[in-house]
């Protein structure tokens, strides 16, 4: 329950009290209970004064005297409700918050209440009561106050029953304690469980006492027929005005609209000027309160046009205009309805005019409709005509407030966030901007910042002062006009700041700046230093992260171009800023600038600011490995779709579309000697645009970036790697990088598997476009024109050299031969180890169809000598993968026998009595490699390869040593576990076994030790530092089985193999290398 103490003074307690109890002893012998109308006059006035000298209608503060103005009709209310009802005394004290004082002043009846109402000027605070009282009650409690006013009528009766009329149709404010407390008394009281026994029984028993349900006439009826029957106690112009607006309000609301008219905000604006005029000027400067005129008359103006809550159930369309037709007659007749003569019309003059436009309008357009039936359409046509006479009547020109008095009413509006305060903040910032001093207007905007933080509004404030600083206005006001436009834009949400640096970017690249004279703007440089001196040395932290983009935001809005110029350089420049920058500008889409796309021909990017500040940071600012590194990952970083407040999954910074046309396209050619990238960052970045996760949208997005062109001039770059050994003519290009040759293969691949898909999804649509790509890629070596099979799918056969068709056994259906003067007759195995590099599926194919007759050793040996020569015209020109695959083809013919390479025991001066089979293919392929080497490395050959390449064989040769080295150390510990897996043994045989396996490890591991260092003594140049590396590296597994299986190696046979590794070593040229390597031979040991 409430707390009484927190909304009861005793004093005014003890007034109200008093006076009731001095009006009680007034009645007698009758009582306040049993008062009529008449004798109100003889008794109220200490009610009256009581009333009076509580609210403090003397003086006090406002808010108080309205909060107990409606304490007073609550309790009153509350208690003729309590005494109608017949409240139970025991629930009454524990639920009733009002009980104790109820109980303190004597019975009263409804006139003490509706004359009280009536006589303090309290008819909006019954009103806003009245509003509180449940719908299915309203009724009842309206036609009461009714029955009260029309006997007996006054004009006071008259006004209080339009006053209420007019504020129930306003609509109640915003509910406080007091309203709560209120409803809470009627729900309570309108519910039987809350009565005495006694009186619940009769409220069951009697439907007809005045307890029962409420009446179902709806208000509007009500009001209408009180007006009807009171209309002869109308005598002014004043009060005639007030009640036919009322009417014409009503009924426009509600049978004429069905959604509330959102009227334009100059219009709102220049009605409320209107409205505060007149009221200024009838009630004087010293009354006149601005602020709650404002308030009345937008209250009046959203209840012209908002639909009424009331619906009409009892009282047609009809029926309420030839109500109004019949009291505009009857007034008319009177002379009620003329205008005075004193020129100036009153606020309820305009506001009946402003009616009548209303309700004429709408009844036209009903008219037109043709949907009502004769009988209706006269009497609207003679409603119509009464209206229109009235209008007429009123005869004075519409006021027009100028731009000056509309202005102070919007700053009074935004000043004090009244109502609908936000309708104008717009117009405030275009229109009004010229209706007052510079002064004024940018002090409003200074001290109202947050009512102007919508981004329509911001883009607005910027159209302005560009317009002030074009029309002369002073630099000061200017600058400070900006800087207040710039922090509005500050506190923007994420969402809209974006959506307004995207509307910025379109008037504008330079923003602010570039629209703004140099005074202006004079500062920005050092602002946009310190934001990102600030940035770099924050961090990434998440609250870190959110401030350093609020920041790049604010300097982004004044000038888009710098900034992303600037984070561009830092990404570059900055070790490891590339990550935080591409951070930031992920939630700062509305940077992102215009579609991605390719112009026709040139494949350049348009409408992407970002990427032209990109192209030339890449041309001015990549002069080292590390700041192309960046360059890469920062556009990486963005190309990344990413999650942030202002975009949805999936979205990136920057397109892939976009970075292949701008760093890809246009740089691809080897001969493209101005390019801003190298070729090399151009294919990594086509393969980080292919690596980001996959698309499924059809088309792909790289089909709008010529993908058939590019497919072509990645072939002819595939074609020139053959050459990539040679040396560059002087001034030329340099040819592509083995390293290159990889990553293009890798970039060529994934492209034809995009590419092929669209062309299998739509072949209709890219027929022509792939036999442009077949007939022009003829040209090119027959290698190349395989990675386009996924392209072209079933279109065309496989074709290859016939002399590899004379080696393999090849379905017709897909494969043809070829006529290549460099295939002639014994070129077939190096055409079939060509293909084995291709691909693993081709590879496939390859080993699958060989022809080979394992039966006769003669093909089996001639075969043999075939692929040891087709090896080595291969090997120099393999990338890592390609070699990758030889290894795996030479693997698999060793183990099905087809491949015979026998293994001489060279490096042994006496026969080990080992088991090796395990090891045959480890050792046999080590020997063929080593074959191999000896052919490449062989007078005949060594002059094929300059440093570079010899420096590449060694990295292949290496990378198979290691290999065997993985497969060595698989082997023992697979021979480990077995022998522990297996039945149990005596603890002796498993030593043994297991020093055996360790001993033919050792042996293997010898022999790999001796076949590198005799390559790397015959590799031209001898000082290769893979083939050393991997020496090394054989050293240290060795030193690892002895160290984990001592006893496998006793101390006169490891001094042995010391003594022979450093023989061998000794070859070496390099006194560095043979150095190191002794040492690390010196360390093996044993304690076998």
């Amino acid at each position: 329950m409430m707390n009484q103490d927190s909304w009861l003074s005793c004093e005014k307690t003890a007034v109200l009290q008093g006076g009731f109890l001095l009006a009680n002893r007034l009645c007698q012998p009758a009582s306040l209970s049993a008062l009529q109308k008449e004798d109100w006059s003889k008794v109220g006035h200490p009610i009256l004064q009581a009333v009076r000298e509580i609210c403090g209608q003397e003086g006090g503060s406002c808010l108080s005297s309205v909060h107990w103005k409606k304490k007073i009709i609550c309790i009153l209310w509350s208690k003729l409700l309590g005494r109608e009802s017949e409240e139970d005394m025991e629930i009454g004290w524990r639920e009733n918050p009002f009980f104790s004082l109820q109980n303190s002043l004597p019975d009263i009846n409804r006139t003490v209440l509706f004359e009280l109402v009536k006589l303090t000027g309290f008819s909006q605070i019954y009103a806003q009561l009245l509003l509180c009282v449940p719908s299915a009650h309203l009724s009842s409690e309206l036609e009461k106050l009714v029955q009260h006013v029309t006997r007996n009528s006054t004009e006071e009766d008259v006004r209080v029953l339009l006053e209420v009329w007019w504020e129930l149709w306003k609509g109640g404010q915003e509910e406080d304690d007091l309203d709560k407390v209120f409803t809470n008394q009627w729900t309570r009281l309108t519910n039987t469980t809350g009565l005495s026994p006694q009186a619940a029984k009769r409220f069951k028993s009697d439907p007809d006492t005045p307890t029962s349900p409420p009446s179902t006439t709806d208000v509007l009826s009500i009001l209408f027929h009180a007006l009807e029957e009171m209309k002869e106690h109308l005598s002014t112009s004043d009060l005639c005005y007030r009640a036919l607006s009322n009417c014409l309000d009503s009924l426009y609301t509600s049978h004429l609209i069905d959604q509330a008219i959102i009227l334009p905000a100059e219009v709102q604006l220049q009605s409320l000027t209107s409205a505060v005029t007149v009221r200024k000027r009838r009630d004087g400067i010293e009354k006149f309160n601005l602020v709650q005129v404002i308030s009345e008359a937008h209250s009046d103006l959203k209840a012209a046009h908002t639909p009424s809550q009331f619906k009409p159930c009892g009282m047609t369309l009809m029926q309420a205009l030839q109500t109004v037709s019949q009291l505009t007659q009857a007034w008319e007749k009177r002379g009620l309805l003329e205008m005075t003569d004193s020129g100036d019309p009153s606020d309820l003059t305009l506001r009946l005019k402003s009616c009548l436009v209303r309700v004429l309008e709408s009844l036209e357009e009903r008219s037109m409709s043709g949907t009502i039936d004769e009988g209706e359409q006269q009497t609207l046509n003679n409603v119509q005509s009464t209206l229109r006479g009235l209008l007429g009547s009123l005869s004075f020109p519409d006021t027009e407030s100028n731009a000056g008095e509309m202005a102070h009413i919007a700053v009074a509006i935004i000043n004090h966030r009244l109502e609908g305060f936000q309708d104008f903040t717009m117009l405030f910032a275009t229109e009004l901007s010229w209706s007052l001093s510079v002064e004024e207007w940018i002090s409003c905007l200074e001290r109202n910042k947050n009512a102007f933080q919508r981004k329509d509004i911001v883009m607005k404030l910027v159209s302005t002062l560009i317009a002030k600083c074009q029309m002369d206005t002073e630099v000061e006001h200017c600058k400070k006009l900006k800087d207040i436009i710039v922090n509005i834009f500050a506190e923007l949400p994420l969402k809209e700041k974006n959506t307004t640096l995207a509307e910025m970017l379109t008037c504008s690249k330079r923003g602010l700046q570039g629209s703004l004279p140099q005074a202006v703007t004079e500062g920005f440089s050092e602002e946009l230093n310190m934001a990102f001196n600030c940035i770099i040395q924050g961090g990434a932290a998440q609250n870190n992260l959110s401030l350093a983009v609020a920041a790049i935001a604010r300097v982004a809005f004044q000038n888009p171009e710098a900034t992303l110029r600037r984070c561009c350089h830092l990404a570059v420049v900055n070790l490891g800023a590339h990550s935080l920058l591409s951070k930031i500008l992920q939630q700062l889409s509305g940077l992102r600038g215009g579609a991605p796309g390719c112009t026709e021909g040139t494949g350049s990017t348009v409408g992407s600011l970002l990427c032209s500040c990109l192209q030339d940071t890449a041309m001015t600012k990549l002069l080292s490995a590390k700041e192309e590194d960046q360059f890469l990952h920062f556009l990486v970083a963005l190309m990344q779709p990413s999650v942030s407040e202002s975009s949805e999954r999936g979205q990136s910074f920057l397109h892939p579309e976009e970075v292949v046309c701008a760093f890809v396209l246009p740089h691809l050619s080897p001969s493209s000697g101005s390019s801003t990238c190298s070729l090399e960052l151009g294919l990594r970045l086509l393969h980080s645009a292919f690596s980001l996760d996959s698309q499924d949208v059809s088309p792909h997005w790289v089909m709008n970036c010529s993908p058939f062109p590019l497919l072509y001039v990645l072939c002819q770059l595939l074609n020139d790697g053959c050459r990539c050994w040679e040396l560059p003519a002087e001034g030329g290009p340099h040819h592509l990088s083995m390293e290159s040759k990889e990553l293009l293969v890798t970039v060529l691949t994934a492209l034809g598997k995009v590419v092929g898909r669209e062309v299998a999804s739509a072949p209709n649509t890219w027929s022509r476009a792939l036999f442009w790509l077949y007939n022009k890629v003829e040209a090119l070596d027959w290698t190349v024109r395989f990675h386009l099979k996924v392209v072209w799918g079933d279109h065309f056969k496989n074709e290859v050299p016939s002399s590899l068709l004379a080696v393999c056994e090849l379905p017709e259906q897909e494969w043809s031969g070829l006529k290549l003067s460099q295939y002639g007759q014994g070129t077939g195995l190096l055409a079939w180890m060509e293909c084995c590099a291709l691909s693993d599926e081709v590879q496939d194919t390859m080993l699958a169809s060989l022809a080979l007759d394992q039966h006769r050793p003669d093909d089996v040996n001639m075969f043999s000598k075939g692929l040891l020569v087709a090896v080595t015209q291969t090997l120099p020109w393999c990338t890592v993968t390609e070699w990758g695959r030889l290894l795996r083809a030479m693997r698999e013919l060793l183990r099905s026998g087809r491949l015979h390479v026998p293994y001489s025991l060279e490096y042994v001066d006496f026969l080990p009595l080992l088991d090796l089979r395990a090891f045959s293919c480890e050792l046999r392929l080590s020997v063929l490699l080593l074959r191999v080497l000896q052919l490449l490395c062989g007078s005949s050959c060594k002059d094929w390869l300059p440093g570079q390449g010899w420096a590449h064989v060694g990295r292949l040769y290496a990378s198979a040593m290691r290999e065997v080295i993985d497969s060595l150390r698989g082997k023992l510990s697979q021979s480990s576990s077995n022998t522990t897996s297996t039945s149990p043994k005596d603890p002796k045989e498993e030593r043994a076994a297991t020093n055996t396996a360790s001993q033919e490890v050792l042996f293997v591991l010898s022999q790999l030790f001796c076949h590198v260092q005799h390559v790397q003594v015959m590799m031209p140049g001898g000082q290769c530092e893979s083939l050393f590396l991997c020496a090394l590296e054989i050293l240290t597994h060795y030193e690892a089985v002895l160290a984990a299986h001592p006893s496998s190696s006793s101390h006169l046979e490891t001094e042995n193999t010391r003594h022979f590794f450093t023989t061998i070593t000794d070859n070496l040229e390099s006194a560095e290398m043979k150095a190191v390597l002794h040492q690390k031979i010196a360390q093996l040991s044993s304690s076998g």
